[in-house]
């Protein structure tokens, strides 16, 4: 019978994680347990940050634009959506400070960094059905950073499943405003 290989602690001792601890204290939360690609993830989270900033102000001028007999109801989802949006928006970017990156919101190349579109939308479902749009965009985006990052960012990880979360809420959301709507 083959022995069995000693089973390896489940934590690092005490004074190994004092010792690492101290080394390199200007990289602050990055220590040298991250396991994925800084750079990369970085990037992956502007591209996250300006579809957001996007969807703000997308949101907002829908919000603003909204006009019809349902018009009230529905600016008040766009409002919502779009205070949501912004709460994505500060915790992408307080997690790119934590990830020793800067957070890009530099107006030149939102857009183009962004990966839903900025579309206006001419009445009342035009501009749901673009926020829904972009809703799917983000869901389809945030699941694959999630399945890139893996466990290699654990943090990332978290914070990325709680945002989409919520795009899958507007969606459904949305969703229902379309239904409501043909009725």
């Amino acid at each position: 019978m083959a022995k069995a290989a000693p089973a390896k602690p489940f934590l690092t001792d005490i004074k190994t994680l004092r010792a690492r601890a101290r080394k390199h204290i200007e990289d602050g939360a990055v220590t040298a347990g991250y396991q994925a690609d800084r750079v990369t993830v970085i990037k992956l989270l502007n591209e996250a940050l300006a579809t957001e900033l996007v969807c703000i102000l997308r949101y907002k001028r829908h919000y603003f634009m909204a006009s019809g007999i349902n018009a009230d109801t529905v600016a008040q989802e766009f409002l919502q959506h779009a205070t949501e949006e912004q709460g994505h928006a500060d915790l992408i970017a307080a997690r790119i400070v934590q990830l020793k990156g800067k957070p890009n919101f530099n107006p030149e190349g939102l857009a183009m960094r962004s990966h839903a579109e900025y579309v206006e939308g001419d009445n009342l479902i035009d501009m749901i059905k673009e926020d829904l749009i972009a809703e799917r965009i983000a869901i389809e985006s945030y699941g694959e950073m999630i399945r890139y990052i893996g466990d290699k960012d654990i943090t990332t990880h978290r914070m990325l499943e709680t945002i989409l979360a919520m795009e899958e809420e507007h969606a459904n959301d949305l969703s229902s405003l379309l239904e409501d709507l043909a009725r």
